[in-house]
């Protein structure tokens, strides 16, 4: 896969908004990803993560907006833009009757993958993520864990451009946890290539992004580097936590709960 080019940004979205009927699930996002970073999409369940990750891998179509991916328009160009990301799901998507070797040897297929690299990359993930002896059972009697490892591997496998993780760490254990953060922070370093990272944990956004945005009900409430999000609420020394509670409509619901468990204790 040819690297990133650092002038065209991995992901320009541009006034996306998604509607299931009467529903609103992201009102007029704009943001960009650039080649080099970690952008972590922070916000609460039902903020509009998943809807607008699912727009940029082709399983949403945009109700408005414009989408693209290292400059390609995915709906003119969607196998293009297939080719050049690599996505974890926020549930794994597996065929259970096969073996991981045999879903990644599938999907290797699907990208036109040399064998003899498929060979040495699957070696070193199985090594890595500690996969090797369940390489050859059915994923249906593999725990959740190891199914995600596996999704994990297929998005990593042909070194994308473009990485698409929707609370990618999920089921694993600290270790891969801890493997997965330092594998992420290295894939970008070169400036070739850049990740979308969707969660609701602010922890761990704080460790790895480079830069973030803060989705509430749809809208993009805050953007920037943790120290420009400080700026923006005021308090140079607030955690991430704070700051998003702050560009949220969670901090008074936040506020309210405490005043009524305080009330019942």
């Amino acid at each position: 896969m040819e690297p990133l080019l650092a002038s065209v940004p991995a992901l320009e979205i541009r006034g996306l908004i998604i509607r299931y009927g009467s529903v609103l699930a992201v009102d007029g996002l704009t943001l960009s990803v650039r080649p080099g970073e970690i952008y972590g999409l922070l916000g609460s369940n039902g903020a509009g993560k998943s809807s607008t990750i699912k727009s940029v891998v082709g399983l949403v179509k945009p109700t408005e907006g414009s989408l693209r991916v290292t400059g390609v328009d995915p709906a003119a160009d969607a196998l293009t833009v297939k080719s050049r990301i690599g996505y974890v799901p926020e549930a794994a998507l597996l065929y259970d009757a096969l073996t991981p070797r045999e879903f990644l040897e599938f999907v290797a297929s699907i990208r036109r993958m040399d064998p003899t690299v498929l060979a040495r990359r699957t070696q070193e993930f199985a090594d890595a993520l500690q996969v090797g002896p369940d390489m050859d059972r059915p994923l249906a009697t593999l725990s959740n864990g190891t199914r995600q490892k596996v999704m994990i591997m297929a998005a990593f496998l042909h070194l994308p451009p473009l990485l698409i993780l929707d609370e990618p760490f999920n089921n694993l254990d600290p270790r891969s946890v801890r493997i997965m953060k330092d594998l992420l922070l290295g894939y970008v370093r070169d400036g070739r290539r850049a990740a979308l990272f969707s969660t609701h944990t602010v922890e761990v956004a704080q460790q790895l992004c480079h830069r973030m945005g803060i989705l509430d009900r749809g809208k993009l409430t805050g953007e920037g580097s943790l120290e420009e999000l400080r700026a923006r609420v005021g308090s140079p020394d607030a955690t991430l936590e704070e700051v998003y509670l702050r560009l949220t409509s969670e901090h008074e619901s936040v506020s309210r709960a405490l005043r009524q468990l305080g009330e019942e204790a």
